[in-house]
This record gives structure tokens, sequence and C-alpha cells, in this order.
């Protein structure tokens, strides 16, 4: 007889397998989205990747067991759920891409198994929640529980994504929110206290993994830290497209394939990345 050494909750994930020998490219999204973010990604990237896919603890497809209420919140904990998947498919070793809140889970996957861990694009990348960032942040704790938690989401996508040009990222991120139930919401906005402390000692283990951010010129609350950042690290690189906000992939989706591509091919070749 088989066993299935499937963990009792798994997260719902989506593959695409071109060739057993190719790279693995592992997407993961941020806090209210989906999946379906990395829609204008699929096509482009599966030409030369196996792709993984995946919908974060009560995101997406992984919102229809309520068993994730049942379980700790912590960063550590949800990069768990990630490398859980990818044990399971036997994934040894992956490029990872990432935006907004969910280029910090990889970061932490980084941390928890470097070997995992091939390269990172990072993308609407949160380095640290500045003075701005915090206020927004302290005034949704005040108000959490008094209004409806979509009042509040709408709010932080405004004040992420303000301009006209960024009006597809912000319909998008909204439409995947609805999704959530205000408690899943409130689970995960008790993660910004962690936010951070996680990122200070994340940044004071110096891993020494290829990162590539690409970042929007119009991204106020979080380009400035990430640029900082970059100016610190040897082996992180930084993009910056011009008149574009917080999501990138979306809102400038063919700019970001290009050079996400570009970076994956190069790190193919085994050019080195050391500043």
């Amino acid at each position: 007889m088989a066993f299935d050494n499937r963990p009792l909750v798994m997260l719902f994930y989506k593959k695409f397998e071109i060739d057993p020998n190719a790279d693995w490219v592992v997407f993961i999204h941020g806090a209210g989205g989906s999946s379906a973010v990395w829609h204008k990604q699929i096509k482009p990237f599966k030409s030369a990747y196996n792709l993984l896919l995946i919908d974060l603890r009560g995101h997406g497809k992984s919102a229809e067991t309520e068993d994730w209420a049942k379980k700790t919140y912590s960063f550590k904990a949800i990069a768990e759920d990630v490398i859980n998947v990818l044990d399971h498919l036997q994934i040894q070793k992956a490029h990872f891409v990432g935006v907004s809140l969910g280029t910090i889970i990889i970061r932490q996957i980084a941390d928890m198994r470097e070997s995992l861990v091939k390269s990172m694009i990072l993308t609407g990348a949160i380095s640290r929640l500045n003075f701005k960032s915090q206020f927004f942040v302290n005034m949704g704790n005040a108000f959490k529980r008094v209004v409806p938690y979509m009042w509040l989401y709408k709010l932080f996508a405004w004040v992420i994504m303000p301009y006209k040009t960024h009006t597809e990222s912000r319909i998008t991120f909204v439409n995947e929110a609805k999704k959530l139930c205000q408690k899943e919401f409130l689970r995960w906005f008790k993660l910004t206290a962690q936010v951070n402390p996680i990122l200070r000692y994340l940044e004071e283990k110096h891993m020494h993994i290829p990162t590539l951010y690409i970042m929007g010129s119009e991204d106020h609350m979080f380009l400035g830290p990430v640029a900082e950042l970059v100016k610190r690290g040897k082996m992180e690189f930084l993009h910056i497209i011009e008149k574009c906000g917080h999501v990138v992939n979306i809102e400038r989706a063919a700019e970001f394939n290009e050079h996400s591509l570009a970076w994956l091919a190069q790190k193919a070749d085994g050019i080195s990345y050391l500043k």
C-alpha cells in the first residue's frame, strides 16, 4: 500500500511543467491577493521554465478549507506552508518571484532553507515600514473591529496605489480581497506587527542569494527603503520602472517579464552578480 506524505492541510497550487530538467519558478502573491495576480506572467514564463503558483492560506482556493484558522499565523508558519508544497512535489531548488507582502515570505523561506532558493525576484517589495506606512497600520489597528474590513482594505489600496495608472492593480487586489472573510483579514492584519522585527532580522542574516528588486518609481511607500537596502547589500540589485506603482507585474507586465526573464537567463548562464 502506498502512503501519501501530503500534510493534513496543504495550500492550493497550480503547476505548469514543461520539462523535468527545466528550472522551477515559484510565484508568491501578497496579502489579500491570490495566484491570479500572476496571470500576465504565465504565458511568457512557461515557455522556458516549470511554474508553480501557490494560493497562501486563507486566500484564493486555499480559502476553501477552514482548517487554517486552527494554525499559528506568523511569517515563519506561512513560509512553512509553502515549503511543504515544494517538499510534496519534490522540488529541491527554485527561483522565487514575489509581490508585496509575499516578498517577506520568500525571504523567510530563504532564511529557513537557503538551499531551496536559487534566486529571488521581488516586486513591490516591503523591506521596512516607514513612518507613513506605520501610521496607516496603526490607524487600521484602531478601527479594524469597528468598520467592515473591506473599507480598510480599499483605503489601504488607495493609499498604496493612489494614481490613475494604478487602477488595474487596485481593482485586481480589491476583487481578490473580497474572497477573504473578516476573520481571515484580521489574522493577516496582525502580521503587520511582525514586519519590521522580521525584516531587521533578515537583513542582518546577509544571505548569499542573488536578488533582483523590480520597483515602480511611484511606489511611494516602499521604494525608498528598498533602495537603501540594495545600497548596503552585495547580492541585491534594483531596477526601477518609471511611472509605475506598487504592483509592477500587473501595471507594466511586459517590462516586468522582460527584466525578470533576462535575470533568470543570466542566472542560468552562471553570470556572477557580486557587486
